[in-house]
């Protein structure tokens, strides 16, 4: 595909041969004769000078560069668009596979791909062009929405409900047991039921071996367009909010509301019952054990202000020599305390 015909696609200016052949996408380190590759952080700026690349998607602050680029205000969305005019995914037939296990009282809708030895659960409605991977399992009275990927392993437990364009990847567990028990006198502890569902909204990705728990009461919820990377868990009856972005190894507890675009990263840690409002930024392995006003940024365990936990963090490596300094001091203070003291003794 030719260089212009690519940014007319993409809606980026063109700088510099536009008659380039581009075959393929590649990063700006690996690139070579005939690829497209592309800088959005401006500390890979000093590899454009190495790279072989036969184009670059730019941001328009970049200064112009000697091969030819696309450029635009958002590179990266330019690259993400750019993928999918080369990437050609592998889509099964629609149908259903013989070995799948369906009931009779399940609904399908027109163009559904059923893979093999999945198996629809009693009362299920599954919406137009759904791709069910094998080895699903949906049970009893699930609804599953239009243009959905339930990749293999996914189990979407009873009465859950998923929207829209939701993409499941593989072992999703949409729907199982909250972590409820109550304690006994005797030191045991009794399994509350959990009657609740899963409410996943429309345009919601959820990635691998993530899990979404049920409630003893009320749904657990996760809104639109929200994204959760792979190995998170949300507790019983927790709230996240529209555009959401949860990265790797988050827990959020259960009753947690989170607001809308929030984005959390690795491995944080929220306590049940808190409220993170909109827009809120929670940096990576923090733990939050305290609500989170709109708009904040913190850090660090227990999560406090991002901008003073920074400060905090360029000290902490200093703090045995600070030790030895206030040691000194007070050691100092001491020593002419008793001058004075002496000196007062005397009468001078």
């Amino acid at each position: 595909m030719k260089l212009s015909e690519i940014a007319g696609r993409l809606n980026c200016r063109l700088a510099g041969d536009g008659d380039v052949e581009i075959v393929r996408i590649a990063g700006i380190d690996e690139a070579g004769q005939g690829d497209l590759t592309f800088v959005s952080n401006r500390k890979y700026v000093s590899h454009i000078k190495t790279t072989r690349a036969s184009a670059i998607i730019l941001g328009d602050d970049i200064p112009p560069v000697d091969i030819p680029s696309l450029r635009t205000d958002d590179p990266y969305l330019a690259f993400a668009r750019a993928l999918e005019l080369f990437f050609v995914p592998r889509e099964p037939d629609p149908g259903i596979h013989p070995t799948a296990v369906i009931a009779e009282d399940a609904q399908i809708g027109a163009g559904a791909s059923i893979g093999a030895y999945a198996v629809i659960g009693s009362g299920c409605t599954i919406g137009e062009r759904v791709t069910i991977h094998p080895h699903v399992v949906l049970y009893p009275e699930v609804s599953i929405g239009r243009d959905c990927v339930l990749h293999s392993f996914v189990t979407v437990r009873e009465d859950c409900v998923v929207g829209n364009r939701v993409i499941l990847q593989n072992g999703v567990v949409i729907g199982g047991d909250g972590f409820g028990f109550a304690p006994t006198k005797t030191g045991t502890f009794y399994k509350i039921c959990q009657t609740g569902r899963v409410l996943i909204e429309d345009d919601v990705e959820i990635g691998a071996n993530t899990t979404v728990d049920r409630a003893a009461v009320g749904d657990t919820v996760i809104r639109r367009g929200s994204k959760l990377d792979n190995l998170v868990q949300v507790g019983h009856g927790a709230q996240i909010g529209e555009d959401c972005v949860l990265a790797a190894q988050v827990g959020v507890a259960g009753s947690t509301r989170i607001g809308s675009r929030v984005m959390v990263g690795g491995q944080v840690g929220f306590a049940g019952h808190l409220d993170v409002g909109d827009g809120a930024i929670i940096t990576a392995q923090s733990g939050t054990s305290h609500d989170i006003p709109a708009g904040g940024v913190v850090s660090g365990s227990p999560a406090f202000e991002n901008a003073a936990w920074l400060r905090s963090t360029a000290i902490f490596p200093r703090l045995p020599q600070l030790m030895r300094r206030i040691r000194d001091l007070e050691k100092e203070v001491r020593q002419l305390k008793n001058i004075v003291e002496n000196q007062e003794n005397r009468g001078d």
